[in-house]
């Protein structure tokens, strides 16, 4: 895969690349968004070294690739937009310590999410995405034709309610099986994080094949684990992955910021 401004290099044969070449901390242009907008397409996941961003600069990123999302939790009073994640010897949890894709709980999921962090513990804290392609390719035929007729429902209470369990929390409904808007591929779109259940099958039904779904979309094979340096930035693909942030490094600091790119409404108009 060649581009013109960027250069790739692959992480796994599935998933992942490490991106060198362009400067995230000054403006971008058309060509580079375009590479970097291929390169997403062609990897579902890149990693950038050494991009000292701030909530501004990591904002104006974002924003060339579409609108931001305002999180359902609180973003920075100064940038509602850019969420601050920050773990360290007082945390109780942390944002996506269970396997998910980015508020898949909405009728419209983000496109994608940019993380940036700058203050690293001095080990551990990776973060490890699988690749939804792959997960759907390795299904048997039988069951790619039974998973294909059936819709799920994502519930952000699975997800947010720990935090208020008498707060009011969005659901959606999606199917189990989507066609990626860009590359045309199938993709396994039920997550452990928000999937509540499978529509219009009995209870027993639902929970076997969920619980099926989430250990095999989880597969090592379908995985790229990045490990963290200060100053680095993630970007992937929302619509093709999912992601685990590893809690391993308490009670040490892990900080950084987080937006969201809005996703298509026509992407999922015939969702339900």
């Amino acid at each position: 895969m060649s581009y013109r401004t960027i250069q790739a290099q692959p992480l796994t044969p599935t998933i992942g690349a490490e991106i060198t070449g362009v400067d995230l901390t000054r403006p971008l242009s058309e060509e580079q968004v375009a590479d970097l907008r291929q390169a997403i397409s062609d990897h579902q996941v890149i990693f950038f070294r050494d991009q000292p961003l701030d909530p501004a600069s990591l904002k104006r990123v974002g924003l060339y690739f579409g609108e931001l999302q305002i999180h359902a939790l609180k973003g920075l009073p100064d940038h509602p937009e850019v969420r601050k994640l920050h773990a360290d010897s007082n945390s109780k949890h942390v944002a996506g310590e269970e396997w998910h894709t980015d508020m898949s709980c909405i009728p419209v999921p983000p496109m994608g999410s940019i993380l940036y962090l700058h203050t690293l513990p001095p080990m551990g804290g990776d973060t490890v995405f699988a690749s939804m392609y792959a997960a759907y390719d390795a299904l048997s035929e039988p069951m790619k034709a039974y998973l294909e007729k059936l819709t799920a429902t994502h519930d952000g209470k699975l997800a947010f309610g720990r935090f208020d369990p008498e707060g009011k929390y969005p659901t959606a409904v999606h199917p189990v099986i989507r066609t990626h808007p860009a590359t045309g591929r199938k993709l396994l779109f039920v997550n452990r994080g928000f999937t509540s259940h499978i529509n219009g099958v009995p209870k027993d039904e639902s929970d076997a094949i969920l619980a099926y779904l989430f250990k095999h979309a989880e597969n090592a094979y379908f995985q790229v684990r990045f490990r963290w340096t200060p100053h680095a930035v993630a970007f992937w693909d929302n619509r093709c992955t999912q992601h685990l942030a590893v809690w391993d490094y308490y009670p040490h600091e892990r900080s950084g910021y987080r937006v969201q790119v809005e996703g298509n409404p026509a992407d999922y108009a015939s969702a339900a």
